[in-house]
């Protein structure tokens, strides 16, 4: 089995796309409170961790190698194209990087990122003027920033699967829920029966149908 290109053992691009997407997250929310700086925290560490398999060393391909040469035996376990586990494991032909679930995943992160940078603009200025963000993404869910980090985990999951990021998800969205419970008890204290009205009309994660919203 022979390979073109080295697929692995490429820290610089593990240190190249771990800090470009990093900073492009910290661009879009710019954590202030020790909450902030805990959430985002637990981002970087999911996205480190990707990229350390993505393009340092495939510790999930490794782990999984026994069984993936006798269910694939045709598969090059050292190719990049090995690592996008789902299309192997779904059985798709061609250039995953072109596959339904890749490009579900640009949605994904695309939408994410926009949703993190258009939450954080109607936030900040809401905390500058001391006011109850309700505009914006936040006329639709009481939490977009939280739900735009999920989003981007997820789209990098549909991505790229590894055992320790696949752990990590439903881990890190426990903490996200566990911290906009916490964000809501602090804004009921601060803002009392004007958070209560708008908590009554607006889902904390999902958005409704239709056009139920808080103000627009």
């Amino acid at each position: 089995m022979t390979h073109d290109a080295p697929a692995y053992g490429l820290w610089s691009l593990v240190i190249l796309n771990s800090a470009v997407f990093l900073m492009f997250a910290f661009s879009f929310f710019k954590p202030q409170t020790a909450r902030d700086w805990r959430s985002f925290g637990a981002f970087a560490a999911f996205i480190v961790a990707l990229f350390v398999e993505m393009y340092g060393f495939p510790l999930t391909i490794y782990l999984l190698s026994g069984w993936l040469q006798t269910r694939y035996p045709g598969l090059d376990l050292l190719s990049h194209d090995a690592g996008h586990l789902w299309s192997t494991l779904l059985g798709e032909k061609g250039d995953p990087h072109f596959g339904a679930l890749h490009i579900a995943s640009y949605i994904l992160l695309g939408g994410g990122f926009w949703l993190l940078s258009s939450a954080w603009h109607v936030l900040y200025f809401a905390q500058r003027t001391a006011r109850l963000a309700t505009t914006g993404p936040y006329a639709r869910i009481r939490h977009p920033q939280y739900v735009a980090f999920v989003m981007i985990l997820l789209g990098f999951l549909l991505q790229w699967p590894t055992l320790l990021t696949l752990l990590m998800f439903p881990i890190l969205v426990l903490m996200y829920g566990r911290l906009a419970v916490t964000e809501e008890r602090e804004m009921r204290k601060r803002f009392g029966t004007e958070f209560d009205t708008y908590a009554a009309a607006t889902p904390r994660f999902f958005p409704a149908l239709g056009d139920r919203g808080w103000a627009s």
